[in-house]
């Protein structure tokens, strides 16, 4: 299958280490449960992402893994760049609109609701709006997706709060740009998130 070169997905990681990774899960489960869970996300990210016909790059947190399953064909790996969540964001995405995409989208690798379709509903709807944001039940959001790099999107935002998709949504209210919502879906962050995926039970 050609791949769409107008449209870029990036994912953004953690480099998994226990103790460094889910760590509002780990105070309830322990590090060594949490680290599990973060690797089957990871194998989660990765079997939704397989079959996108998309340019896909993977931005590591710490440092780039040479070995890992990020490995599979297709993929290329990176380093975040920045100060906060919002900066490295930015920098990820300008990247790819600087490597000539037309469509960039962006996700995490925290959710275990995301599927294949609503990442491909996602690069459908940028064919009517500048913008595509995919809410979380925790306020903030697995996804956003751009025809163009709005940089009010990445700054001045409560980073890991649930007030960042609302924050999200009135810049592109007040900046007159078109955007869609995907449906809202969970991100694993504390035990309760697992059983609300019904997937895992500890």
């Amino acid at each position: 299958m050609k791949t769409n070169d107008i449209t870029a997905l990036i994912i953004f990681v953690r480099n998994p280490v226990s103790g460094k990774v889910k760590t509002r899960l780990a105070k309830d489960i322990g590090d060594e449960k949490a680290l599990k869970v973060y690797h089957l996300l990871l194998e989660h990210t990765l079997n939704i992402t397989q079959p996108l016909n998309c340019s896909k790059f993977v931005y590591y947190a710490d440092e780039v893994y040479d070995q890992d399953i990020w490995d599979s064909p297709g993929y290329i790996k990176r380093m975040q760049k920045g100060n906060d969540l919002g900066e490295r964001m930015y920098n990820s995405m300008k990247e790819a609109f600087d490597a000539g995409f037309k469509k960039v989208l962006i996700v995490g690798s925290d959710c275990l609701q995301l599927k294949t379709e609503i990442l491909e509903e996602a690069i459908l709807m940028l064919d009517q709006n500048t913008a595509v944001l995919g809410p979380a039940i925790d306020g903030g959001y697995y996804l956003l997706a751009l025809t163009s790099l709005i940089p009010d999107l990445f700054y001045n935002k409560a980073w890991s709060t649930d007030q960042v998709a609302k924050q999200t949504i009135a810049d592109l209210i007040r900046l007159g740009i078109t955007y869609d919502l995907l449906e809202e879906l969970n991100d694993i962050d504390d035990a309760s998130d697992l059983e609300d995926s019904l997937i895992i039970n500890w």
